[in-house]
């Protein structure tokens, strides 16, 4: 398991002649020890440790010196002793270190006991004896506001080429690594494929081109890493899984940096995965498609299956484990997710093991208008449908007026995207283009090998609808009204929902707001929620998934209002003295995009102590699926761990099982998370079928 060889390569030292530390995992591995318990300001009660591999205790002096740390002193290791417990503990467990291993520190050995879990320094003995390594770890900064400095960078070799990525308090952290080649606009991307290179990975690249950002930009196609481990160069010891994310914003919008939601530092040192993010191009530049040319549209999607073959080549080198790679999509991200679960590079490459859809838009019935906003994102259109939809009016709109088609593409191409993607309307659509997309839909019917065989979670806020309906106007007379000014539907078909006696009125007195819950009530199970349940039991009992899991975020903090609703304290909880950031107690909206705080354990601020105690379990599961394919965490791992608010709420709500049924079961992600059934079987059933018979009979 260990090397015997060991040399840390460093050109020069930090506090050496005042010139910069160069280190790279040429003669060892590095591994992040620090017990994050997911509280941001709890961050300076607790201090870390970087792991390397075994040498003499006067040779890993040298080589934490050229890290710019010390062997890590006795003090730090007493003073924070229940920390260094489990951190050293977990990786017994995982025989990721022997049974009852020691480790040099400064003046001596610490080990803890396999089984007791004590935790002994023993006195200056064995010097020359070749142990593991403890060096001090005295970079802070959280996560994504991390910076890189002369003095935490750190440089590996991958496929050719040098990264030299950094640092911080949780993690090993590489930012902006091209994943491909530059684009050029209206062609697929392909790997990255120079060699040689030298690829400062300490800032993050620029946005995929959209409107209403001035710095994002065409060539964008850039990945973020964050690892709590490094291999030894050339090793493939001991990879972890890696957990792929992909942003959403409508394929109109999003991003991969510092504000995405997404990073997953600390999922990194609390869960032991790597974390991936990736930029792909959005809106026009990512997805026109013309019929009868080699526009076929999909480049973003097909920018996500570079980015998995990217991973698959390289993500080794960073610690990820090229074979246990897990995607995870919210709304656009999770309409992603879907698109490549039926995609047949992806099926047929092995690109993933795993797959998350939160929040997926699969539409449903259309309450008598011509088009469901949701729909599009789960049926995929023909290249000619989606042009039709959006093509000549993106020529038309940039001013590409020319007669010959040719032509006006050669136009088109000349146009700046600032122009083309600040048009009112813009190609957003996935398309069968008959080699990333071949079907109108993912099928989870048939076992035909046109869907991966794969592990699924899928799932929705509780009120996923709120923000794709209107909040309706204070003038409104009726709750009919308000339903149907909220949904844009005609009162013949609010009153249909109201008679149905399926979606209640709560009589709080202010009749906006109560209609309102009644219409996003109806949003959230039309646009959302019946059409993921239906795919996760259709995949499950057919076998098209491998297991299928399914939820309901009951826990969520300030996602996409309508109309503002965050100042009244709907999207949070009422704010009062003694709750500055809202009440999770009282009532809110548990609105569409507000779970990633809870997914990626970044959630801050805590409104109460039962936000982190969520947020703790919450990502623990997601972590723990990208692990094995099952959100379970067992008990053992949690106590090894010292996850004792987590190992409370396992015991209270049961374990997470998988869908075996039309009625689940599910979980109700809180604290804890209890085992219901599927939300809103009634309801999905009236709405699918009693609406849609209503509207079939009297068309005529």
């Amino acid at each position: 398991m260990w090397c015997s060889a060991f040399l840390i390569t460093a050109a020069t030292l930090p506090f050496a002649h005042g010139r910069t530390a160069k280190v790279s995992n040429t003669d060892t591995s590095l591994t992040f020890i620090y017990q994050n318990n997911l509280n941001a300001s709890d961050d300076v009660n607790h201090q870390g440790a970087i792991l390397l591999d075994p040498m003499r205790r006067s040779a890993g002096a040298r080589a934490c010196g050229a890290l710019g740390e010390t062997l890590l002193p006795q003090t730090t290791i007493t003073a924070h002793a229940s920390d260094f417990r489990h951190s050293l503990a977990y990786l017994q467990y995982e025989a990721l270190t022997d049974p009852n291993q020691q480790y040099h520190v400064q003046g001596g050995i610490v080990t803890v006991e396999q089984g007791s879990g004590k935790l002994d320094v023993l006195p200056q003995t064995y010097a020359n004896r070749r142990l593991p390594i403890l060096c001090s770890q005295s970079n802070d900064g959280n996560n994504s506001s991390a910076k890189a400095t002369a003095s935490n960078q750190i440089s590996i070799a991958s496929s050719g080429n040098t990264y030299v990525g950094f640092r911080n308090q949780k993690s090993f952290r590489f930012n902006g690594i091209p994943y491909a080649n530059p684009t050029v606009r209206f062609e697929y991307s392909t790997v990255y494929s120079k060699n040689g290179q030298t690829i400062m990975a300490t800032t993050y690249g620029s946005d995929c081109a959209q409107a209403y950002d001035d710095t994002s930009a065409e060539n964008c196609l850039s990945m973020n890493i964050q690892t709590p481990y490094i291999p030894k160069a050339g090793s493939k010891e001991d990879l972890r899984p890696v957990l792929m994310s992909i942003y959403g914003g409508g394929f109109t919008g999003g991003n991969s940096g510092p504000n995405s939601g997404l990073d997953t530092g600390n999922l990194a040192s609390r869960e032991d995965i790597v974390g991936v993010q990736f930029n792909y191009r959005l809106s026009t530049l990512g997805f026109l498609a013309i019929p009868g040319t080699d526009i076929q549209g999909n480049f973003g999607i097909g920018d996500q299956v570079t980015a998995l073959r990217w991973v698959r080549e390289n993500i080794a080198q960073f610690g990820g484990d090229p074979d246990r790679v897990t995607i995870i999509g919210e709304s656009a991200g999770a309409g992603s997710v879907r698109a490549l679960l039926g995609s047949p590079p992806v099926i047929e490459e092995n690109l993933i093991v795993g797959a998350v859809a939160q929040s997926n838009l699969g539409g449903g019935v259309t309450l008598g208008l011509d088009s469901d906003y949701g729909t599009t994102y789960s049926s995929y259109l023909t290249v000619k449908e989606s042009y039709a939809l959006a093509g000549q009016q993106i020529f038309q709109g940039v001013g590409c007026n020319q007669t010959s088609l040719q032509a006006q593409i050669a136009c088109l191409k000349s146009v700046s995207w600032e122009e083309i993607q600040g048009l009112t309307t813009v190609a957003r659509y996935v398309v069968q283009d008959g080699y990333y997309v071949n079907t109108e839909q993912l099928d989870v019917v048939n076992t035909n090998g046109s869907t991966a065989n794969v592990n699924v979670i899928f799932g929705t806020t509780a009120d996923d609808g709120a923000s794709f309906s209107t909040y309706p106007s204070a003038n409104i007379t009726s709750e009919a009204q308000g339903i149907a000014e909220s949904l844009g539907i005609t009162l013949e078909y609010a009153n249909l929902i109201i008679d149905s006696g399926l979606f209640p009125y709560y009589d709080t007195g202010n009749l906006t707001l109560d209609s309102f819950n009644v219409s996003q009530r109806v949003a959230t199970d039309k646009t959302f929620r019946c059409i993921d349940e239906a795919t996760v039991y259709a995949g499950a009992t057919s076998g098209a998934f491998k297991s299928a899991y399914y939820y309901t975020m009951e826990r969520t903090y300030e996602g996409y209002d309508p109309n503002g609703l965050g100042a009244s304290g709907l999207s949070q909880g009422p704010e009062t003295p003694s709750y500055p950031y809202g009440n999770p107690d009282l009532p809110y909206f548990r609105l569409h995009g507000a779970d990633l705080g809870f997914t990626y354990g970044n959630q801050n601020p805590l409104r109460n102590a039962d936000d982190l105690k969520a947020a703790q379990l919450i990502s623990g599961y997601f972590a723990q699926f990208a692990k094995i394919g099952d959100p379970n965490p067992s008990l053992e791992y949690l106590q090894v761990r010292g996850y004792t608010n987590t190992i409370a709420a396992v015991k209270e709500g049961g374990a997470w099982e998988e869908v075996q049924s039309k009625t689940g079961p599910t979980k109700a992600l809180d604290y804890p998370a209890l085992t219901v059934e599927f939300p809103d079987l009634p309801q999905c059933a009236f709405l699918n079928y009693s609406i849609g018979y209503y509207l079939d009979s009297n068309r005529g």
